[in-house]
């Protein structure tokens, strides 16, 4: 009696354990394979991650993140201040400015120490700190 006893123990737990797994395997309709989203998967042509705040310099030939490495220049305007800023990158007699209103950095040369440094309506002068000009026009300043 004992042995039919355990035995149909052991029948019923195995029928419902492999149902439970048949259940399992199943995929429902809302759970449905979606499309998997990569954190940090921004990487540009150059490999640098925007959403970790790294920007390709061509004058430093790496990403680099320019509130680290760069000189920050403040919107000034018409006498007033403003929220964005300009960064600079200087590499000898040349400087790559980034600009929010410019998608490509644009670079800057000088010709020797001292004076500022130049690129078509763009220039930046090292006065109290950097005055960068466009048209003859301040745009931005910095230290």
């Amino acid at each position: 009696m004992k042995k039919i006893f355990l035995f149909s123990i052991i029948i019923g737990l195995s029928f419902s354990c492999a149902k439970k797994v048949s259940e399992e395997s199943k995929t429902p309709k809302d759970q449905e394979s979606k499309p998997a989203v990569v954190v940090g998967g921004d990487a540009d042509a150059h490999g640098c991650k925007a959403s970790a705040g790294y920007t390709w310099s061509s004058l430093k030939k790496e990403c680099v993140r320019l509130f680290e490495v760069g000189t920050k220049l403040a919107h000034a305007e018409d006498g007033k201040t403003y929220s964005t800023v300009a960064y600079v990158i200087f590499e000898g007699n040349q400087a790559e400015l980034f600009l929010d209103t410019q998608k490509e950095p644009i670079l800057l040369e000088r010709k020797s120490e001292g004076e500022s440094w130049s690129n078509d309506d763009y220039q930046l002068i090292p006065w109290k700190g950097y005055v960068l000009k466009k048209a003859d026009k301040v745009i931005y300043t910095g230290e």
